[in-house]
């Protein structure tokens, strides 16, 4: 799993080169990722994210993230229908910033605006402007800042990992899904917190994680495996939607 996962032309955001470029809102419709069966959370979106979908960690480029596991095979979105729609209360952020991202730079602690000139919502003649006068236009405007605060975020729940980590809090998730067909798989790779060395910790590391708001975010992620069977039968309905 990669930031890049729904960005088919990912290119720099340039006010000379997209002076003209004009976008038309597509926020109902989710169909670039209906090929994707997890993506990262920040920790600020566990509360919700909770409510619908099991918050696992798994490895991604050699670091641990948080991800919310959309559905439980490869290419296969339970929370996107047929017609792009999404089916699930909350959004998670890492969705709701396409078509833009932040991308690294050559210089250290830089970042630029990228977008995915692929996105069928761009256009020359249709839709508001990115630019107006050579600066951004409030459109655009409001998904920088957008960017802006999920990167906050996401190096907020990065030192989450990390305290994690240390405390050695992380154990392997090993569940083996029974089908009402009769088909079963596991699941594999994936991470989840250990309850038991949990509620060991030494009070001050335990106060520690309390008073940042990080333990509020652990009992949110193991409330949410009980999502796990929620999707397990989303996929049965589907397998049976399919097979009718």
């Amino acid at each position: 799993m990669t930031s890049l996962i729904f960005y088919t032309k990912p290119v720099g955001l340039n006010k000379s080169e997209h002076k003209y470029l004009k976008i038309v809102p597509q926020s109902d419709d989710f169909g670039f990722a209906s090929k994707t069966n997890s993506v990262i959370l920040a920790g600020v979106e566990f509360t919700e994210a909770a409510k619908d979908f099991p918050i696992v960690f798994a490895e991604a480029g050699g670091n641990i993230v948080p991800v919310a596991l959309l559905g439980l095979r490869n290419e296969q979105n339970l929370f996107v229908n047929d017609d792009g729609s999404w089916a699930g209360r909350y959004i998670p952020a890492f969705i709701r910033r396409y078509p833009f991202i932040l991308s690294e730079t050559t210089e250290p602690g830089q970042r630029m605006v990228c977008i995915d000139e692929g996105f069928s919502g761009f256009s020359q003649d249709n839709g508001e402007a990115l630019f107006a006068d050579g600066e951004p236009t409030p459109i655009l405007q409001q998904s920088i800042d957008f960017l802006e605060e999920y990167q906050k975020q996401y190096m907020r729940t990065e030192l989450f990992v990390q305290r994690l980590r240390d405390n050695d809090l992380l154990m392997s998730l090993n569940a083996k899904v029974d089908m009402a067909d009769g088909q079963q798989f596991s699941l594999t790779g994936l991470l989840i917190v250990d309850e038991k060395k949990l509620l060991a910790l030494d009070d001050d590391k335990a106060l520690e994680l309390f008073k940042s708001g990080e333990l509020a975010w652990l009992y949110c992620h193991l409330m949410s495996m009980g999502n796990m069977t929620e999707l397990v039968n989303k996929m049965a309905n589907l397998s049976s939607t399919t097979a009718s």
